[in-house]
């Protein structure tokens, strides 16, 4: 299924809750939220229906609340073809929850929801492994999973799964260590970005696609089809929709 583009529109009230954060978190969430499929995927697709309590684990800055946040108040805005009609009407957000363990981007999303951003917005600072999590109608985790140890990986999953009610939703994305040369890049890349942010050398647990449906199955979760959520990237990461078996 090719790509809906997003309305320029919409990325600009998104990034816009980033002004106040900085230059570089207003200029991240822009190309973040222009470049990268799932944010595109979620709306179109309807990832989210029905899911008003988001708890976002490894959560960066909260561009995902600021994401669904824009996307209400553009479907409810009176100008002309502001939605893509393809698109179903977006998730109601009631509340978010997120939590990152860089301190940096906490600060910025601190920064960006300080004022009263139309529902509840909240993101603390803290390891996903140890924070307690708030009930939730789902979890997201974006490109999180393979910088934790195997043990870690099925802790937090198991711990997603507590923290949501019967036919709660997961989405997780992981790139599939099958995929030859595009995981190979990708992996090249998230330990740069690792270096970077944490100013450490983190070792990455990586795993197949099958191995990653196996484990969700073993954590009590029923897995969807996956979906590859790497379009106009070189990468091979892939979406796995699941909910509590």
């Amino acid at each position: 299924m090719s790509r809906a583009a997003p309305p320029a529109r919409l990325i600009e009230m998104a990034s816009a809750y980033y002004r106040t954060a900085g230059a570089f978190a207003w200029r991240f969430a822009q190309g973040k939220l222009a470049g990268d499929p799932l944010f595109s995927a979620i709306l179109a697709r309807d990832l989210l229906a029905g899911r008003p309590r988001i708890l976002d684990l490894g959560c960066g800055q909260g561009l995902l609340a600021a994401w669904l946040l824009a996307a209400n108040a553009l479907h409810a805005s009176e100008r002309s073809n502001a939605w893509p009609r393809s698109w179903p009407r977006p998730p109601r957000l009631e509340s978010y929850n997120g939590i990152e363990i860089n301190p940096r981007e906490v600060a910025r999303a601190h920064r960006a929801f300080a004022l009263d951003p139309g529902a509840s917005v909240r993101i603390v600072h803290g390891d996903i492994r140890d924070v307690d999590y708030a009930p939730a109608d789902a979890v997201v985790i974006m490109d999180v999973l393979h910088y934790l140890d195997y043990t870690g990986q099925e802790s937090v999953l198991q711990r997603a799964r507590g923290a949501l009610p019967a036919h709660g939703l997961l989405l997780l994305r992981i790139g599939d260590a099958a995929g030859g040369a595009g995981f190979a890049l990708s992996k090249a890349v998230d330990t740069a970005v690792a270096l970077v942010r944490r100013r450490r050398w983190v070792s990455l647990q990586c795993r197949a696609l099958r191995e990653w449906q196996a484990l969700l199955t073993r954590c009590g979760f029923r897995v969807g089809h996956p979906l590859p959520m790497s379009e106009g990237t070189p990468f091979v990461n892939v979406l796995l929709r699941a909910e509590l078996a």
